[in-house]
């Protein structure tokens, strides 16, 4: 039997329990959670990280993706997501370190696989060189460290593409353009930067 996931209504009511491959096959809803790392540096520049999706990923191979994602397992609470942080990034932190941002409703569809998730959303500061996190390379090809205010620019097609260090992916740095992101409709990537350089700035009680 496959991993187990607690799936729920449209409106977040506890409905049981579920094989993942069924969940995504059904469309049934589900719990995932989010870390978005950032960070400023010495030169008083925004940086934040995020994932390359592996090549073998069910949905969305090869795109890039929020620092650090990944679906609780059935019975598994907010606070136990910080087991993904270590599984993908090799860093320890503890839930009180994180700066939660609210809960995203997502709904994508990917060759035939239906993917409706509660996306519980938190933020990380953490300044660690790219270079030095021992990422989960089953599972991520790489991390790319993006500067807030570029990737801004991008988002809002002011830029065509940027360039942002990298780690795993050949060169470094690398050419990024809107086509290496999920796509998606709500503008994610962009709420994740805004909120992100908020943070930065000392502001609290911030909603993704």
């Amino acid at each position: 039997m496959g991993e187990m996931l607690d799936i729920y209504d449209e409106n977040m009511n506890y409905l049981g329990v579920k094989e993942r491959a069924a969940v995504h096959r059904d469309g049934d809803w589900h719990r995932v959670f989010h870390c978005w790392v950032i960070y400023r540096d010495s030169a008083g520049q925004d940086f934040m990280i995020l994932q390359m999706r592996g090549p073998d990923k069910d949905i969305f191979p090869n795109r890039l993706d929020v620092t650090v994602g990944g679906h609780y397992a059935a019975g598994e609470t907010m606070a136990d997501g910080v087991r993904e942080i270590e599984e993908e990034l090799g860093i320890k932190v503890a839930f009180d370190d994180l700066i939660p941002v609210g809960v995203r409703v997502t709904v994508a569809q990917y060759n035939g696989l239906i993917d409706l998730q509660f996306a519980d959303n938190f933020l990380l500061v953490n300044d660690t060189p790219i270079q030095d996190y021992a990422y989960q390379q089953e599972e991520i090809s790489g991390l790319v460290a993006l500067n807030i205010d570029e990737a801004l620019a991008l988002c809002t097609g002011e830029r065509e593409t940027i360039h942002a260090q990298a780690v795993g992916l050949g060169t470094s740095p690398i050419e990024i353009s809107m086509k290496h992101f999920i796509p998606v409709v709500d503008q994610p990537f962009y709420k994740a930067l805004v909120v992100a350089k908020r943070c930065l700035n000392g502001e609290k009680y911030l909603i993704l």
